[in-house]
């Protein structure tokens, strides 16, 4: 499975962070969210909790799941 690429986050004044994935919103965190978030990306790599906290990465069964009877 390929490493997540492309995320960015920003934070802004107020505390809010706004993680991008390739040029486009993928979420908004406020608050204490926000902190767990920024401490988590401060302790590991970036890529891989940016891209749990959006739910934008894949978990390596899609071809089996296209080819499962239920799905055709």
């Amino acid at each position: 499975m390929a490493k997540p690429s492309g995320f960015v986050h920003t934070e802004r004044a107020d505390g809010t962070v706004v993680i991008t994935h390739r040029g486009r919103a993928a979420g908004t965190l406020r608050g204490d969210r926000a902190a767990r978030f920024l401490a988590e990306v401060a302790a590991g790599d970036a890529q891989l909790v940016m891209a749990r906290w959006t739910g934008a990465y894949r978990f390596g069964n899609e071809r089996a799941a296209r080819n499962h009877p239920r799905n055709r």
